[in-house]
């Protein structure tokens, strides 16, 4: 198809057999000829040339948090000598990278580099790339899709939390500020699962395997005392201001890391429950459903709350995250706290005095911060003050 500036070359072409046909200027219709031409030879040249080219994209890295910079990599190979390319490559919401080479070798890749930043959570499609091959006068083009389509997926970001919520095992004379480290699992069995590269054969339950004639592994459940649940409430009149439910999501993004790497098994709540498995599994699940989590219509908290219950488990830390606290929330955790030992309430609001006083006397470390605040330091803060008051306890 013509190009802007072969689009161009035809305006001009038809405005000069106008003054021809006025004036009858035999020079006037020779050159309006000869770039009508010009455009008509150059759409035969593409439409003739009929390239095979492959397309490998690498994204470095796969997984990234909001606001990171990834790089990607791409290299084309065409299977004969090509002129005058042009190369687009889409990351969809996040922008375009447009690349152009004079001249392809056959079989000698091009390599083509850009960087995105990732401004938002998500996950974005990348390509197919779109590659262009013009005439020598650049008046008609030939657009091709080829390449795959990649996936870039953006985590919430996560701020760096110090210090657990103290929380009491099975006995409760005992206090612990940081759990047995599980990663895989603990003392009781939980349940068989096929063997994954990189478990320990000394797990392998062998009568089962023998039945299935396929490895199985002992699951073992994770203590009790290293579960923890993270609840975040994606109800939208919670959340005056999208940056509020942004914030919010940063919270339940911090929370689970920090829980996972201090020893918990987190699961995330937000709808619908986290995936089982090992740790690993679920604090990839999480992550993945807070890299697209919005705000929900009709979530009947209460209702939700109950199905939990029924799917039952317990353990020894809740994380509630929220706006600003209301009477549904507090129901929420009198209903939930019978099966936990400590609440952690992270609260979105510009009145931390209400959230302080709804959740007052109901054994809960309160957190909050304003949609432009930071996590880090009143995590901190609410820790050491939870920490004083089991002591003095």
């Amino acid at each position: 198809m013509p190009t802007g500036r072969g689009w161009a070359a035809i305006g001009v072409s038809a405005a000069l057999f106008v003054l021809w046909a006025g004036f009858g200027e035999l020079d006037l219709m020779t050159t309006a000829v000869f770039l009508l031409a010009a455009v008509v030879i150059g759409m035969v040249f593409v439409n003739l040339v009929s390239p095979e080219v492959a397309v490998w994209r690498r994204i470095l890295p796969a997984q990234v948090h909001e606001g990171d910079t990834v790089m990607i990599e791409m290299d084309v190979i065409a299977s004969r000598r090509l002129r005058n390319v042009s190369l687009e490559d889409t990351v969809h919401g996040l922008g375009t990278a447009r690349f152009a080479a004079g001249a392809a070798r056959p079989r000698e890749p091009l390599t083509a580099r850009y960087e995105v930043r990732c401004r938002g959570r998500g996950i974005f499609a990348v390509g197919p790339s779109v590659l262009s091959i013009s005439d020598p006068f650049s008046l008609t083009e030939r657009r091709t899709r080829i390449g795959e389509v990649d996936r870039l997926t953006v985590y919430p970001t996560v701020e760096r939390l110090t210090g657990l919520p103290a929380v009491r095992g099975l006995d409760p004379t005992v206090h612990a500020i940081k759990p047995t480290f599980a990663p895989f699992g603990g003392e009781d069995f939980y349940t068989l699962r096929e063997y994954q590269v990189g478990d320990d054969l000394r797990k392998v339950h062998w009568p089962s395997s023998a039945k299935r004639d396929d490895l199985m592994i002992k699951q073992l459940e994770i203590p009790w005392r290293n579960r923890a649940l993270v609840l975040l409430d994606t109800r939208p009149h919670r959340y005056p201001i999208p940056e509020a439910f942004e914030q919010a999501v940063r919270g339940a993004a911090s929370a689970i890391a920090h829980l996972y790497q201090s020893g918990f098994g987190p699961e995330l709540w937000s709808g619908a429950r986290s995936t089982k498995g090992r740790p690993v599994d679920r604090y990839l699940d999480a992550m993945e459903t807070l890299a697209t989590i919005q705000t929900g219509g009709r979530l009947d908290l209460r209702n939700t709350v109950s199905r939990l219950l029924r799917q039952g488990g317990g353990g020894g830390a809740l994380v509630l995250i929220t706006g600003t606290p209301d009477e549904g929330l507090l129901g929420a955790h009198r209903l939930l706290a019978n099966q936990f030992t400590r609440t952690v309430l992270m609260a979105v609001t510009d009145r931390p005095d209400i959230a302080a006083a709804r959740f007052h006397g109901v054994n809960a470390v309160t957190v909050t911060v304003g949609t432009q605040g930071r996590w880090a330091p009143a995590w901190r803060t609410a820790m050491e003050i939870s920490w004083a008051t089991a002591s003095a306890g």
